[in-house]
């Protein structure tokens, strides 16, 4: 077949309106799990200071003679404990003419924009406090970090370890610049270590419901963990059912939340009560100086992790990030 004779078709045409629709499509994850699920504290200086305390050891041999004279025990200080706060911040500048320009998928760039800015901060905090950071306390030229969650856990901890490869905690309270240090080698994921860390976690005293890991990591609990194998569960006929939600632990059931911010060679059992954010200075958007025909705008946020005891958490780390 051929085009009718003198046809005027739309390649000949230069008045025809574009076909875009009126959508944006973003699919980029914007959860923020660990920041959710934990407190939210104020902060009244850069340097963020909090304390803990433990009981002494339970004793079964506190029987004592009726009408003794009773002489005081000598009792312990409470642990003062501390991290600075960290300023993290997107920027961003618009035009006056992109401003004023139909667009499609939104009718303000700049409320586009900020909003889209917003969601990638809270993501960069989130990705800053789950890792492994000692904390930095800053100068002029050098930007302050606050200490993030694997660097606390010194307690209840499962490592790989060999002769020359082991791996180790962070420092203690005193000397909070050192992050724990990863082994020369990782290892499958196994529910024995994560046995082993609640276990540790209940006994220090902490009451752990949430196993966070890696999406990795996610998927090898749902597969190899022996509990799976006998599960028996009414589902409907086109369901394949192949994922584990929840944990019952001889300690008590803990959600599994996948964090695709934290490092997959990490999984974290949490006691979410006892951690929080310390804001000095809570989200704010704020304008920037007008140096020409744009406006200038940037989010800012100045925080500290305030672990508030570091015993009621646990980490396996070393972990291998291949499925299973």
């Amino acid at each position: 077949m051929t085009l009718v004779t003198n046809a005027f078709s739309q390649y000949d045409a230069v008045g025809n309106r574009e076909d875009l629709t009126d959508m944006i499509y973003d699919i980029s994850p914007k959860e923020t799990p660990f920041t959710s699920m934990i407190g939210k504290g104020k902060a009244t200086n850069v340097l963020h200071e909090w304390q803990t305390d433990s009981l002494t050891a339970a004793s079964s041999s506190n029987a004592q003679l009726e009408g003794d004279t009773v002489s005081a025990a000598a009792r312990t200080a409470t642990t003062r404990v501390q991290n600075y706060c960290q300023i993290s911040y997107k920027a961003f500048a618009i035009t006056g003419t992109q401003e004023a320009t139909n667009k499609a998928g939104r009718d303000s760039e700049m409320a586009y924009q900020t909003m889209k800015a917003g969601a990638e901060l809270k993501r960069d905090v989130e990705a800053v406090i789950t890792q492994n950071q000692g904390y930095l306390s800053g100068a002029t030229t050098t930007a302050r970090k606050t200490r993030s969650l694997e660097s606390f856990l010194t307690s209840n901890t499962n490592r790989a370890s060999a002769s020359s490869s082991t791996g180790t905690a962070g420092a203690n309270s005193t000397d909070a610049t050192q992050a724990a240090t990863d082994a020369s080698w990782q290892r499958q994921l196994t529910e024995a270590f994560v046995k082993d860390v609640i276990q540790k976690t209940y006994i220090s005293g902490g009451e752990p419901t949430t196993i966070m890991v890696g999406p990795v990591n996610k998927m090898n609990i749902s597969t190899v963990f022996t509990g799976r194998s006998s599960a028996r569960q009414n589902v409907a006929e086109d369901t394949i059912l192949g994922a584990a939600h929840l944990y019952a632990s001889d300690f008590g059931d803990l959600k599994v939340v996948p964090n695709r911010r934290q490092r997959e060679r990490s999984l974290f059992v949490l006691t979410p009560k006892m951690a929080a954010i310390a804001y000095l200075r809570p989200y704010k958007t704020e304008e920037l100086a007008k140096t020409g025909d744009a406006e200038n705008k940037f989010i800012r946020v100045e925080y500290a992790l305030e672990m508030r005891n570091q015993a009621a958490h646990g980490v396996v780390a070393d972990l291998t990030s291949v499925s299973t």
